[in-house]
């Protein structure tokens, strides 16, 4: 006869579909361990689930794709930066919300691929420009609705006065986290 699965906290059968059901987490840590503070888990815990579903998800998007999310990043920012599609490293790594080294990185791999190219800047010695060429154009025109489309289709379960709501939360809760941990960098899950 075959066993019973265990739960992730070892007791009883798995969750469904191998979820962490955070009541029975936070439950199961009062008990082994009362006074222990477990309001938080109600709340980190699926942002991380939620983190991890989306960054999954997006990145098989973009593989159907055929580019990978850095290359989207850096293309998007570029296309939303308007006409003539054109920025200095300086200002894409403050946009894409990554380091100089990985905004370099980003358009050494574009170029490589024909959809951006690097010339001087003005201004300021050193300076460089990378413009979106139309083979990144066709490409960042082609990806951004599937990504964005697919996205809000996985929040439709929400109204959008909920959508609205929990966007201003999680930008308050993001604006106190970040000075309280006095760091302001933002990244993407898993990115570079």
């Amino acid at each position: 006869m075959a066993s019973t699965p265990k739960k992730q906290d070892g007791h009883g059968p798995p969750s469904p579909a191998g979820t962490h059901l955070v009541e029975e987490i936070a439950a199961a840590w009062e008990r082994e361990r009362p006074g222990t503070p477990v309001s938080s888990i109600g709340i980190v815990t699926p942002i991380w689930q939620l983190a991890k579903l989306f960054g999954d998800n997006r990145r098989r998007v973009l593989t159907r794709a055929g580019v990978d999310p850095a290359t989207l990043d850096l293309l998007s920012v570029l296309r939303r930066g308007g006409e003539p599609y054109a920025l200095t490293t300086r200002e894409l790594a403050r946009r894409s919300l990554v380091t100089a080294g990985a905004v370099s990185q980003r358009v050494a791999r574009a170029e490589r691929e024909g959809l951006v190219t690097r010339e001087p800047g003005t201004g300021r010695p050193r300076s460089v420009l990378v413009r979106l060429t139309a083979a990144g154009h066709e490409l960042v025109e082609a990806t951004v609705d599937h990504v964005l489309g697919r996205e809000a289709e996985l929040l439709d379960t929400l109204t959008a006065e909920q959508q609205d709501q929990l966007a201003g939360l999680l930008r308050i809760l993001l604006r106190d986290t970040q000075q309280r941990l006095g760091d302001d960098r933002i990244g993407q899950v898993g990115a570079d």
